[in-house]
């Protein structure tokens, strides 16, 4: 059997907001927008590598917990790899993202990493490579 990974998605409770922050934020283009027959706003999105990211609402009736930036079981977090961690960080926290954590160096020559929440309270993982 031969597997690719397909998408990520995100709940939302306002789609478009959401999206229009990774557009802003991460450069996501929007594939689709559309309401869905069981009642809810469905927006597909695409990294400028070609991860998908899908985000869309509550459907008809669906009971929705809160999100959860913390580190947590289950999904913990997307990656998002960046030039530089600095700049990067003061831009994203004049968009609305809080640091969480870090920024730190990975011990042994590895990535900086730092995480931030994000919209809806999702969390982000942001790396800066070594070079």
């Amino acid at each position: 059997m031969n597997y690719k990974f397909d998408h990520v998605h995100l709940k939302s409770p306002d789609p478009k907001k959401s999206a229009d922050w990774f557009v802003k934020a991460f450069d996501f283009t929007v594939i689709s927008d559309a309401s869905r027959p069981w009642g809810d706003r469905f927006i597909r999105c695409e990294a400028p590598n070609g991860t998908v990211v899908n985000i869309s609402g509550a459907r008809t009736n669906e009971k929705m917990g809160d999100g959860d930036a913390s580190a947590h079981w289950g999904l913990e977090h997307i990656g998002i790899s960046v030039d530089d961690m600095e700049p990067e960080l003061e831009r994203l926290s004049k968009m609305g993202a809080k640091l969480m954590e870090g920024p730190v160096q990975v011990p042994g020559g590895g990535p900086i990493i730092a995480f931030i929440e994000g919209p809806d309270r999702v969390r982000i993982e942001l790396l800066q490579m070594p070079s």
